[in-house]
């Protein structure tokens, strides 16, 4: 009898592990996309690995994500591609972000990512925040690469810079610039996703399917 209440503990313990039926795994669905997780690797505004972040690997909403492969496969046709720097993210991330903006003396990363913001108005500002679309599934950090080269084109920031030249139509950029923001906007708009204003790399599906619902299931 003990045997098998342990086993079927075991069996709940790793069906609870799995990410839910209704997400995928972006890189199974989209195998040309390309990865560069930041948030689990130090390369990031924190300057350490973010919690809920176990392994590099990209979910989202199979639904995002299918809308995500016809934006893939139409600039696939022009020799481009996407490059995800975030994707589906765990509420213990976004508690994680929160510690980080209430500990003023960790400014380690400040030159890098928010040189002409003050730490102490991060959250009054808007850049770090309680809660976060990304822990509904259906919003993703991207940018659009060369895929022959693998470089990404220049969109006048840097990821996660936070600061007016993130807005997605500061116009203090060269027009390659631009016209690079115009199409990534473009073709994401195209497919059904929701530009936000303040970071260019930032897209939520419109018709999400989690629209009040945060996750905290584990990236691995």
């Amino acid at each position: 009898m003990k045997k098998k209440i342990l086993l079927l503990t075991c069996i709940t313990t790793l069906t609870f592990a799995e990410i839910p039926k209704s997400f995928s795994y972006i890189k199974e669905k989209i195998p040309t996309i390309e990865l560069e997780l930041r948030y689990a690797s130090t390369n990031n505004f924190v300057g350490e690995l973010i919690d809920g972040y176990l392994a590099p690997r990209a979910i989202l909403t199979t639904k995002a994500t299918l809308a995500l492969d016809n934006v893939q496969k139409e600039l696939e046709g022009f020799g481009l591609g996407l490059k995800i720097f975030d994707a589906y993210r765990p509420q213990r991330a976004v508690n994680h972000f929160v510690r980080w903006g209430r500990d003023l003396a960790d400014k380690k990363m400040k030159s890098e990512y928010y040189p002409n913001v003050e730490k102490k108005n991060l959250f009054k500002e808007g850049y770090i925040a309680k809660h976060s679309g990304h822990s509904r599934g259906s919003t993703v950090d991207l940018t659009i690469i060369d895929l022959k080269k693998k470089e990404e084109l220049d969109m006048g920031s840097s990821f996660d810079f936070f600061g007016k030249q993130s807005w997605v139509h500061y116009s203090n950029i060269t027009p390659h610039q631009r016209a690079n923001r115009m199409l990534l906007n473009q073709v994401m708009l195209k497919y059904r996703f929701i530009a936000y204003a303040q970071e260019w790399w930032h897209f939520t599906l419109e018709d999400e399917p989690y629209k009040k619902r945060y996750f905290n299931f584990e990236v691995k």
